[in-house]
């Protein structure tokens, strides 16, 4: 059953919703702006859709807000459904003609071509490759580049030598990869060490020693049902050597 709540977005932030839920939206009253003579557009974000004047959840989370106006679910899923411009972690399957085929965790492989890389393109089954999606959509197979526009690789390729690759939920890479994430500047303090994020869900880390690798990994998963308190308390005890 649909339920349709006539509040504002303020009264819904933080609060757990379930798909079909919907809630009226009026920019002027909801969204504190710089010029309310102005209102912008609400902007929906994973887990929303617009409905005419109202916003329809399509998953279940908690709702979530970015000034001035960027709303979205956050949830725990962890199965990954391709989408436009993100980066992925991504395992070549098949090494085929001059293509690659890469599973990036979602329902089919995607391909990604020997002419999607800048120079020489080099990688073999087994491979990490880093990544980014051109094509996305339910019609046609997902497609990988490994260079931006400009066919510069601008970080993206093949990598992954003395690492480690672990998956967390897609909720916990959007709070690592948010500006000033607290999670990371934590963690940086606490192991200086390289760090990968697929939006897939993916992690790779390299750390100065295997044990120390493992740590990381192990805090990371954890950070995952973990409040900013009981994260901030783990990563002390750690630092003190308590673990």
């Amino acid at each position: 059953t649909t339920t349709t709540t006539h509040v504002s977005e303020a009264e819904k932030v933080g609060e757990v919703l379930l798909p079909g839920d919907e809630f009226c939206f009026q920019t002027d009253d909801t969204i504190s702006l710089t010029d309310p003579g102005r209102p912008e557009k609400v902007v929906c974000g994973p887990g929303l859709r617009r409905s005419g004047d109202r916003l329809l959840v399509c998953k279940s989370g908690v709702l979530r807000h970015k000034q001035p106006n960027m709303f979205w679910m956050d949830s725990q899923q962890r199965r990954y459904v391709p989408a436009k411009g993100e980066t992925v972690i991504g395992i070549v399957t098949v090494k085929s003609g001059d293509v690659f085929k890469v599973d990036f965790g979602g329902s089919e492989q995607a391909s990604l071509s020997y002419l999607a890389f800048e120079g020489r393109p080099r990688g073999t089954v087994g491979d990490l490759v880093f990544s980014q999606f051109i094509i996305a959509n339910k019609d046609m197979e997902p497609e990988l580049v490994c260079m931006d526009s400009s066919g510069r690789a601008n970080g993206m390729g093949v990598f992954g030598g003395g690492g480690l690759l672990f998956i967390v939920s897609l909720g916990l890479v959007r709070r690592l990869l948010a500006p000033h994430s607290e999670v990371l500047a934590d963690l940086q303090q606490l192991f200086p060490c390289e760090l990968v994020l697929g939006m897939n869900g993916r992690l790779w880390v390299r750390s100065s020693s295997i044990q120390q690798t493992l740590v990381i990994a192990n805090l990371l998963q954890s950070c995952d049902t973990m409040t900013a308190q009981q994260r901030q308390q783990l990563f002390r005890r750690v630092a003190q050597g308590a673990l």
